[in-house]
């Protein structure tokens, strides 16, 4: 008979895995709610080791933030290959993939968790909207964005955000539904500001101009074509 050895991590193992039992509990629950010896009894540990490996909690819950930027942040990545609507759909759909998954740490981070406030918090929080903005100059072959363009793609990552939140308390509207509008939205932004400006104008001619007649550009166009009706 084999008697199973239980294997002694490593310290960096160890840390990695209390990220991840965090992680999944604060997925399921507001950071604010999880305690310790939680963490310690999911990770089949006892909590003096916890804080071997992490001075506090507010210390483990920065380091899970931390891959949790990186994991959303890492969502809006896209090929930069087809429409350009049907590729800010891909992307609003692993956005909520995201929030779907760790809708109350989410919620936290956003409205006001135990590390919000501290410059390291921030700083995750700022570089995932950093990388979101650049990734959509990116979609749109620009290097340097112009104030009205930066204004636009600025305002819309903070309405997904905001929409995200406003989903999690209740899901009263079909997910699906605010993928499509929060790219309608964006189209809708872009529009609005071409109205004041002539270099925003060319932008949208040329955001339009391979988008199918079945992409989500269209399928704006053809619902505010009725409203008029």
């Amino acid at each position: 008979m084999t008697i199973g050895v239980r294997r002694r991590m490593g310290v960096e193992e160890r840390r990695q895995q209390l990220i991840g039992v965090a992680l999944e509990l604060f997925s399921r629950r507001s950071p604010d709610e999880v305690s310790i010896d939680e963490i310690a009894s999911a990770a089949g540990i006892s909590r003096p080791l916890v804080y071997h490996y992490f001075p506090g909690k507010l210390s483990l819950y920065e380091a899970a933030l931390k891959r949790a930027s990186e994991d959303l942040a890492a969502r809006f990545t896209e090929p930069h290959e087809g429409p350009l609507g049907a590729r800010l759909l891909r992307v609003m759909r692993r956005f909520f993939d995201f929030v779907d998954e760790h809708g109350p740490g989410f919620a936290a981070l956003m409205r006001g968790g135990p590390a919000v406030g501290s410059s390291a918090t921030n700083a995750l929080i700022d570089s995932v909207r950093q990388v979101a903005y650049e990734q959509i100059l990116a979609h749109l072959d620009i290097t340097e964005a112009p104030a009205r363009l930066e204004l636009v793609i600025r305002s819309w990552i903070s309405l997904a955000e905001s929409t995200a939140l406003i989903w999690l308390d209740g899901r009263r509207i079909p997910r699906g539904e605010l993928e499509v509008q929060l790219v309608h939205d964006f189209a809708a932004l872009t529009a609005v500001s071409a109205a004041y400006d002539e270099e925003m104008t060319a932008l949208v001619k040329r955001m339009v101009q391979d988008e199918p007649t079945d992409g989500p550009f269209a399928d704006l166009a053809a619902r505010l074509i009725a409203l008029a009706g």
